[in-house]
């Protein structure tokens, strides 16, 4: 009876291992931050994003010959913006910007107005989101980063 015990608390074990996922950065205070890559991460989801909406523009004028490859693109753009989204929400949203810092409400305004850039972009293809993202993306950048 012991040994069923041991082994299914083995396996039980086992099982949370493998299923944690790391993927966000954690929301204890640990102070390790890096902003700044941060931001490179979303520019670099962006470019991914925008050559994403030019794929699927292509294979959609081929027809239906390419369908597995403009599902592939599709489902590409959208996790890309997944990403953004997560970045912006968890990352920026819930440690980085606290109620008593300069700008706040422009620095909340801005991301905000990228995690809807970001919806639109998987919402369509049109390049015009893609631009706007980059746009708040760099007005956000610059007052961020601002010397106080």
């Amino acid at each position: 009876m012991k040994k069923i015990h041991a082994q299914i608390l083995i396996i039980c074990c086992i099982i949370c291992i493998f299923s944690v996922n790391a993927f966000s950065h954690c929301e204890i205070p640990c102070g390790i931050y890096d902003d700044e890559m941060r931001i490179e991460m979303i520019n670099e989801h962006i470019v991914t994003i925008e050559k994403s909406m030019n794929q699927i523009m292509h294979l959609q004028m081929d027809g239906l010959q390419n369908s597995n490859q403009l599902i592939r693109w599709i489902m590409n753009k959208e996790d890309h913006a997944d990403e953004i989204q997560e970045i912006i929400s968890q990352y920026f949203m819930t440690q980085r910007i606290t109620p008593d810092m300069k700008d706040y409400g422009k620095k909340l305004g801005l991301l905000h107005e990228m995690l809807i850039s970001a919806m639109k972009c998987k919402q369509t293809t049109d390049l015009t989101h893609v631009g706007k993202l980059r746009d708040f993306v760099k007005e956000f950048q610059r007052l961020y980063f601002e010397k106080e």
